[in-house]
């Protein structure tokens, strides 16, 4: 499910730095209607099970992510990448090294939210294997729009292979 970059373009998927910051709050006002505003990541980024990564090509910050981590899935909060930079992969490679992460014996699951109205981020995460599993009613508390939960599971691994006369009419 990778993407393949040339060397000049291929992304380096780091941890969000406090200098990063007006990069990515430039990014979020340019793909949002509804912007996070900067008290709203500062706010999200100390909190202790929030993760903030960004994707830099050349030493330009291109894209970002901001998911919790729960004890059974992981949530992405919020994703965007730069308008000059979009449809080149930058997206998937920051989704994929989250879905990277999935494990069977721990968490097994990303959820999100999606407006809508978006549907190029419905498209985009269907794509990468999401599926809308959830209407959330009136979910945003800056419009009465609704929101589709979308889920992406990795398929479950048998803790065993029994071998006996009833496992075939368990499966």
């Amino acid at each position: 499910m990778s993407t393949d970059f040339d060397v000049a373009t291929r992304p380096v998927i780091r941890w969000m730095l406090k200098e990063d910051l007006p990069t990515v709050l430039k990014i979020e006002e340019e793909s949002f209607e509804f912007p996070w505003t900067k008290s709203d990541f500062l706010s999200c980024t100390h909190q202790p099970h929030c993760i903030a990564v960004v994707a830099e090509v050349q030493n330009q910050v291109v894209g970002y992510m901001i998911y919790e981590m729960a004890p059974h899935h992981f949530r992405v909060l919020t994703l965007a990448v730069d308008p000059a930079w979009r449809r080149r992969g930058i997206g998937r490679a920051l989704v994929e090294r989250l879905i990277n992460k999935l494990s069977p014996h721990r968490r097994h699951q990303i959820l999100l939210e999606v407006r809508e109205t978006n549907l190029v981020a419905q498209l985009f995460f269907r794509s990468l294997g999401f599926r809308a599993c959830r209407i959330l009613r009136n979910f945003y508390a800056d419009t009465v729009e609704d929101a589709y939960q979308m889920a992406y599971q990795i398929p479950q691994v048998p803790s065993c292979q029994t071998k006996n006369r009833i496992a075939r009419y368990l499966a």
